[in-house]
């Protein structure tokens, strides 16, 4: 696997606390207005530049793309953000409660993505892939990172504890309670060496930045006449975890009505469908269950392990897809029914009881946590998830590396 270092545009290390922020897709437009009042030097300005504009500004109009090119530059010209005076890597750690994960921040080139050897398990959607893709196009920079995973790799941790021991370049902790420590490395030759033996690695979070990336790097190439395979745009900016340090969290499901049916007959269609047991915890402890909140109470229900080489039918997202939420409740196609809503499962089950205890919603369902080997599975098998099958946490944040492409 290709990676290279890069001469990040990152914050004045007295700044950084007010500079990083979380990603743009994390935040609708009026959270981060909120985030960001009083804060000049948020990133916020760059990746939702929409809050320095009119409220009721169209998302998509040339005016917030115009908005995140003069916020960017004007970070620059205050030095809040400054250039890094060579090219390196750098170990990214971020600590939330009693979990640790380290990534390594680096620059990978599209034509592994587009020759599928950076794997993915999505479809992205195509408004919001035109939208990454002009933001990076127009602000000349991956302004936030693609999360990547790859298998363990002895030699890939071994270098990296050693970077641990270094004095670190940012160490502050965020608002929400998360610890980010960022340790700069000069000589890259060790870790470009090893990742050259890494076949393949996998989008965990990131899709449409990633798909924009390549989108904005082979558009530059089909432009330029003078292509010579080395310039700045046929590379993106990736944090790259490996597998078992990733925690995955549910992505839970919500549904408005009961697709005609009272409370006991809808509760009478799931029995003949699944093993019903009542007074269950609001969160299963296992894959193979599902935790359902219907008229007060908790239901577990479970079923057979489903026999099958089909690594997505295996999936508890998909069994409560194709058994319960498509023929019992009428959402065919939940990535276009506007009956049905995803919830992460950092907000734990008890916004799904509030959401249905209000009367707003009808029916909630509390999954099992989809581990890194199933989405390594079916990124391996060529094939897609179910929408919302994982919630990644920690967050990365942005604006700590920004790699501009020239």
């Amino acid at each position: 696997m290709r990676i290279k270092p890069f001469k990040a545009l990152r914050p004045d290390p007295a700044k950084v606390e007010k500079v990083a922020s979380p990603p743009y897709d994390v935040l609708n437009s009026e959270e981060a207005r909120a985030m960001a009042e009083g804060n000049p030097d948020s990133f916020l300005h760059v990746v939702k530049p929409e809050i320095d504009l009119p409220e009721g500004t169209d998302l998509y109009s040339d005016a917030v793309y115009a908005k995140a090119v003069e916020n960017l530059a004007a970070l620059q010209a205050r030095c809040v953000l400054i250039r890094e005076d060579h090219p390196c890597l750098y170990l990214y750690s971020q600590m939330m409660g009693d979990h640790t994960q380290y990534g390594l921040v680096c620059c990978c080139h599209v034509e592994d993505y587009d020759a599928d050897l950076i794997k993915k398990h999505e479809h992205t959607r195509p408004q919001k892939e035109n939208d990454r893709t002009r933001h990076v196009s127009e602000s000349n920079a991956n302004a936030g990172p693609v999360f990547l995973t790859y298998r363990d790799d002895a030699t890939i941790s071994a270098i990296a504890s050693e970077v641990k021991n270094q004095a670190p370049l940012y160490d502050f902790t965020s608002a929400d309670g998360i610890r980010h420590v960022v340790w700069r490395i000069d000589d890259s030759a060790a870790l470009v060496s090893a990742f050259g033996a890494v076949p393949e690695l996998f989008v965990a979070d990131g899709h449409h930045r990633s798909a924009s990336a390549a989108r904005v790097g082979r558009e530059r190439r089909e432009a330029n006449p003078n292509h010579t395979g080395e310039e700045e745009y046929n590379w993106f900016l990736a944090v790259l975890f490996p597998a078992s340090e990733l925690m995955i969290l549910p992505y839970n499901r919500i549904v408005q009505d009961l697709n005609g049916n009272t409370a006991d007959e809808f509760l009478e269609k799931v029995k003949a469908v699944f093993a019903v047991t009542d007074d269950a915890s609001p969160s299963p402890t296992q894959a193979g269950h599902v935790s359902m909140y219907l008229d007060g109470k908790w239901y577990d229900l479970s079923w057979d392990p489903v026999k099958t080489d089909d690594p997505v039918t295996a999936m508890d997202v998909s069994v409560l897809q194709d058994r319960l939420l498509g023929p019992i409740l009428g959402i065919d196609d939940p990535r276009k029914s506007d009956r049905i809503d995803f919830v992460g499962g950092i907000r734990g089950p008890g916004e799904l009881k509030k959401r249905v205890d209000s009367g707003g919603d009808a029916v909630a369902f509390s999954m099992y946590p989809t581990s890194v080997e199933q989405l390594m599975a079916v990124a391996d098998a060529g094939k897609i998830m179910p929408p919302k099958s994982t919630w990644f946490e920690p967050k990365l944040r942005s604006g700590l590396l920004v790699h501009t492409l020239d």
